[in-house]
């Protein structure tokens, strides 16, 4: 498979936003559990991408990765059904990303945002980097800089 590390995307939004990034690479992962465990990151830490259909569109939900989006909590915030969207949706909106490994990062997809206030607090955020190797690490601060405009709401549960 080619050698991603980073999506393109991802990278050139950061740069244009000034964030500073290290790269952090771990051994092949395929969900955000083992992820935390194979770069030794605390799951509370590590911000999970989720892609959710609201009918009229997709936005993405961001949450720790030790919990689970509920949706009945992000309806709520909404005031919208949603929905999750299938794996070709996400093989379309993030092309340079693999499937599974969907930064959070909305804004430089194009992507309205809903981001778990349990995030929020957090002095330091790693995410994935748009494959299953890699970890975007940046300073809490930048996190909340990069989530800019996106809700802040409460939408997940402790796995």
């Amino acid at each position: 498979r080619p050698v991603m590390a980073i999506s393109i995307t991802l990278q050139e939004y950061m740069k244009n936003q000034g964030v500073n990034f290290d790269l952090e690479h771990h051994r092949h992962t395929f969900n955000s559990a083992s992820t935390a465990e194979a770069a030794h990151v605390p799951g509370a830490d590590l911000a999970k991408g989720v892609l959710v259909d609201d009918g009229m569109g997709y936005l993405l939900a961001v949450i720790p990765a030790t919990h689970r989006l509920n949706l009945e909590m992000l309806r709520r915030t909404l005031h919208r059904p949603v929905e999750l969207a299938t794996e070709g949706e996400l093989e379309d909106l993030f092309p340079d990303c693999e499937i599974g490994a969907v930064p959070p990062l909305g804004s430089a997809f194009g992507l309205e945002t809903v981001v778990d206030q349990e995030l929020m607090g957090r002095p330091d955020i790693w995410f994935e980097a748009g494959d299953h190797e890699d970890l975007v690490h940046i300073s809490g601060a930048s996190f909340r800089s990069l989530m800019g405009s996106a809700t802040r709401a409460e939408i997940s549960t402790q796995r």
